[in-house]
């Protein structure tokens, strides 16, 4: 009766601090957005907001490695407990730096608007690659909600597709400046803002591969996805 209680007693402390995790995940995504939408209308108001909202993602963050440390501590979990509660504190660590990202969005948006007179479409320039790196943060906090590692594998190959967009978009950048030294300014601005998307992207595809290491026990980082595809029929 006593290891029957300490394990469901270990069961409810790892899920409040799941749950504290999906809500650092939820403030996140809402940085990203209003960030995105500071960047295409220029209210500096919402950007304040989205940088005074990475203060509260910060603190979630030392609480949460305060709590999984404790956790580990305490309970000397072993096997797939002890993968879940690693694997979650790396995913706070990317929660705190796609919150960072965010911010860096956001000042850029403040600043740029503040200047007045833009010369590229600057939102326009990044709306794809932004709504298909939403998307995929998203899912990724599903997959993590829900320990779905088949979700996740199939999270993977979107980050491919996320910095082939990145790479577009400098390419077209870089014309516009050489063409129009007039742009140069806020083509950059728009560089930095499409290099934050893509880092959070990169974020998000980390998130998923942690939810791969907990359901299947499989360090995927650094693999090839065509490796990846490959890796189920050989396990037939």
């Amino acid at each position: 009766m006593i290891g029957e209680h300490s394990s469901k007693q270990y069961d409810n402390e790892l899920e409040a601090i799941r749950s504290k995790v999906l809500l650092m995940g939820g403030i996140v995504e809402t940085q990203f957005l209003d960030a995105m939408t500071c960047f295409r209308i220029g209210n500096s108001e919402r950007a304040d907001r989205v940088m005074r909202e990475d203060d509260a993602v910060n603190q979630l963050e030392v609480q949460l490695d305060d709590q999984c440390s404790h956790l580990i501590v305490r309970r000397q979990p072993a096997a797939n407990d002890l993968r879940t509660i690693m694997a979650t504190i790396k995913v706070i660590t990317d929660l705190e730096r796609i919150g960072d990202e965010a911010t860096k969005i956001a000042r850029v948006a403040k600043a740029l608007h503040a200047r007045g007179a833009v010369t590229v479409n600057h939102y326009e320039m990044v709306r794809g690659i932004a709504n298909n790196t939403s998307d995929l943060l998203h899912d990724a906090l599903d997959a993590f909600a829900r320990n779905d590692g088949k979700q996740a594998l199939q999270l993977i190959a979107q980050d491919a597709v996320i910095d082939h967009e990145f790479r577009s978009i400098m390419r077209n950048l870089i014309t516009f400046m050489m063409e129009d030294p007039r742009t140069i300014s806020a083509a950059l601005d728009t560089l930095w803002v499409a290099k934050a998307i893509e880092r959070i992207g990169d974020h998000a595809k980390n998130i998923a591969e942690y939810v791969i290491y907990v359901v299947e026990g499989k360090d995927i980082r650094h693999t090839k996805t065509h490796a990846l595809e490959e890796q189920p029929e050989q396990a037939e």
